[in-house]
């Protein structure tokens, strides 16, 4: 079926109409179009072959529980079907300052900061743990589900029509390079198949290679079903194994990783290839989880971020010391402690309510930020940006109020306290 400018098309279960405005893309499994539907916008994907009715029942129920959160593109209502039996459904349309992810990957779009990267790493995993919280399993996760700011690295998740329960299956399994190895072997996607999915995500938006395609896919001059299940399948060997180097990745071909990887930190790169080990590779069940991710990997590279202050370039710091990759210059600067959170300090940089309450899991809800005295360089202070009152406890003893807006000098030896028996130190 395909549609024109002011066609209409008949919503179920509530019995209005959608007008068709443009067609905005077309794809193997549907075209989707914008429309209009009492007086607001959406995007509309139109399925071109009739799909099963528990694909279609599917839909139906996710629509019926609603969106798990604002992040994703979820399936809001769903049309009835035409004559030939196929459907489609309506969705939120994507803003246009979020940019396919697959457009980060050949090089036609780029963050504004690596800070942006993270924040994209932070929101993919949270969403994730989010949709696997609510007893989902997307099943189908891929580049073309993400659409993503490069100026603030939120993240928007589309194809929503492949969401199911963890455990069933509605016909979809994924595309062959994003597939767990036990998935392309024949067995059905399930949460432990979407975390293995979500660590070639976050490969390839660190390092802009896939984590499994070095030397031997390299060599290989036509890439057939036989090859497929082999080198995905049933024999992966990950580019940075430490055990087998027989598909390192190749110069000239693999150059984003092969330049990348160990300007990261070593934990960044050890949690990686812990992910893609033989032993992981094959048994799920011990895969890295998306709140591991977040605490032992992302949450830590936002904290040990900063920027150079002779020449801005962003570093990873290591407990506040670091040799600038642009400039060359050392620095060694003080840094905030919470917990087991060690916090680089740097101008405009923020921190999160995690930060000051170490019993949150709210990686997301900004609550300070260190900004630089305009009359000494180098010196820093922490701006509330919540709405309770810190205390400040200086070297000497003394102690000061920080209300909302107001910075909290950070000064080594001084104490904020954030309430709630939470707190931080300058070290």
């Amino acid at each position: 079926m395909k549609f024109k400018k002011n066609d209409k098309v008949k919503i179920s279960s509530i019995g209005e109409e959608a007008t068709v405005i443009s067609e905005l893309g077309n794809g193997g499994q549907g075209a989707v179009y914008k429309v209009s539907l009492n007086g607001k916008e959406y995007a509309m994907k139109w399925y071109h072959k009739p799909q099963k009715q528990d694909f279609y029942n599917n839909l139906k129920n996710n629509v019926s529980k609603g969106t798990p959160n604002k992040s994703f593109l979820w399936v809001l209502y769903l049309t009835e079907k035409v004559k030939d039996n196929t459907f489609g459904y309506l969705m939120e349309l994507r803003p246009p300052e979020y940019k396919d992810f697959g457009q980060f990957l050949l090089a036609k779009e780029h963050f504004a900061s690596v800070s942006a990267m993270i924040e994209a790493a932070v929101k993919i995993c949270t969403n994730f743990r989010i949709l696997h919280g609510k007893g989902y399993s997307y099943q189908d996760l891929n580049d073309g589900n993400f659409f993503i700011d490069p100026k603030t690295g939120d993240v928007l998740i589309c194809d929503n029509d492949n969401v199911a329960p963890s455990g069933i299956n509605t016909g979809i399994i994924g595309k062959c390079r994003y597939m767990a190895p036990e998935i392309v072997l024949g067995n059905m996607p399930n949460t432990q198949s979407d975390r293995y999915s979500l660590s070639v995500i976050l490969f390839l938006l660190f390092f802009g290679n896939h984590p499994l395609e070095g030397k031997q896919i390299a060599e290989t001059p036509c890439m057939t079903e036989k090859h497929e299940k082999k080198f995905y399948g049933s024999a992966p060997v990950f580019i940075y194994d430490p055990t087998d180097d027989s598909n390192r990745p190749v110069k000239g071909i693999h150059n984003n990783v092969i330049n990348i990887w160990k300007q990261f930190p070593e934990y960044v790169r050890t949690a990686f290839e812990k992910q893609f080990s033989k032993e992981m590779l094959a048994n799920p069940q011990k895969r890295q989880t998306e709140k591991e991710w977040l605490t032992t990997v992302i949450l830590r590279l936002r904290n040990d971020l900063v920027v150079c202050p002779t020449c801005g370039d962003e570093n990873f710091a290591n407990n506040g010391n670091f040799t600038c990759g642009k400039c060359c210059k050392t620095f060694k600067s003080p840094v905030l402690v919470a917990g087991k959170n060690i916090i680089g300090i740097s101008s405009n940089k923020k921190i999160f309510e995690n930060i000051i309450n170490l019993n949150s899991e709210n990686y997301n809800q900004i609550s300070g930020e260190f900004v630089e005295s305009k009359k000494t360089s180098g010196l820093f202070a922490l701006r509330n940006l919540t709405n309770d009152t810190w205390i400040l406890t200086k070297k000497d003893g003394s102690k000061q109020p920080v209300k909302n807006g107001e910075p909290a000098p950070l000064l080594i030896g001084n104490k904020i306290e954030f309430g709630n028996g939470n707190f931080a130190e300058i070290k």
